[in-house]
């Protein structure tokens, strides 16, 4: 996807809305678990109600690699789904894939070629060859990890490498010598979102991923008001359980999409 596309459906929709996929069996309304494909069913429920609202979608590979083949089969019927239904939604693979050349070159093939997602997240810790193989496909994006919401972010993303910039400083930096901000993105946790302003002076136009917003506590006005883009809307919120688990009954559904609502509601003030 062009990064005009996905600027003029924010445009539209009045949202940067995200909507994390992060589907898990144990979690889901009990009665979906009679389906063939529980996961699959869950998510296009999820997606046909909410996609009024989202901009994107995130699937977490995790969630779905852990249920073994069947998993890669739910996945790849929600990606087909989605892509064939809604295809001016972006598509955000959430697998932080990275290694070597040739393995990285593997990884984009599966995710960019047999999958057909927009996006892939990836660890940027092995250095430029291990992410270049990704930029080989016109129009799909890299989003690079680059300040995540987990406390053990602390242990080396805030190490201080040179008397201006900590380690993640550094990491957006060099990683822009690799790819241009119509094809690289910033991981970013809303619940760092009092460094948003020292990130947008790293990358002032480059979009930003926040995940951490609902049941992990970010503030939706807080990442509007310092995330936006020097001059566009280069910012996705994602949002996963705060929206797919809203309720675990029948209208599992109708409640996400009203949580969605509210959350598109939060951040047409800012668009």
């Amino acid at each position: 996807m062009k990064r005009s596309a996905l600027e003029a459906q924010i445009r539209a929709k009045k949202s940067v809305l995200c909507v994390g996929l992060d589907t898990d069996l144990s979690k889901i309304p009990q009665h979906l678990l009679q389906e063939e494909d529980p996961i699959f069913e869950f998510n296009k429920a999820i997606i046909d109600a909410t996609h009024t609202y989202a901009v994107a979608y995130k699937p977490n590979l995790a969630f779905y690699e852990a249920e073994g083949l069947k998993g890669w089969k739910s996945l790849e019927r929600t990606i087909n789904y989605l892509n064939e239904n809604y295809p001016e939604c972006f598509s955000i693979a959430d697998a932080k894939r990275g290694d070597i050349g040739n393995t990285s070159a593997r990884y984009a093939k599966a995710f960019f070629e047999e999958l057909s997602f927009d996006s892939l997240t990836i660890a940027p810790y092995m250095g430029e060859d291990s992410v270049k193989p990704f930029l080989a496909y016109p129009d799909k994006w890299i989003i690079l990890l680059a300040l995540t919401s987990n406390p053990g972010a602390l242990d080396f993303q805030f190490l201080q490498v040179d008397e201006q910039r900590q380690l993640f400083e550094r990491v957006m930096a060099k990683s822009q010598e690799w790819a241009s901000e119509d094809e690289l993105m910033f991981v970013v946790g809303a619940t760092k979102a009092n460094f948003l302003e020292k990130v947008r002076k790293v990358a002032p136009n480059h979009f930003l991923l926040v995940p951490g917003v609902g049941a992990q506590g970010g503030s939706v006005a807080e990442v509007m008001q310092h995330g936006m883009g020097s001059n566009s809307p280069a910012l996705l919120i994602n949002s996963s359980r705060g929206i797919i688990y809203a309720s675990d009954d029948r209208n599992f559904a109708e409640r996400a999409r009203e949580e969605a609502r509210i959350l598109q509601g939060q951040m047409s003030v800012f668009l």
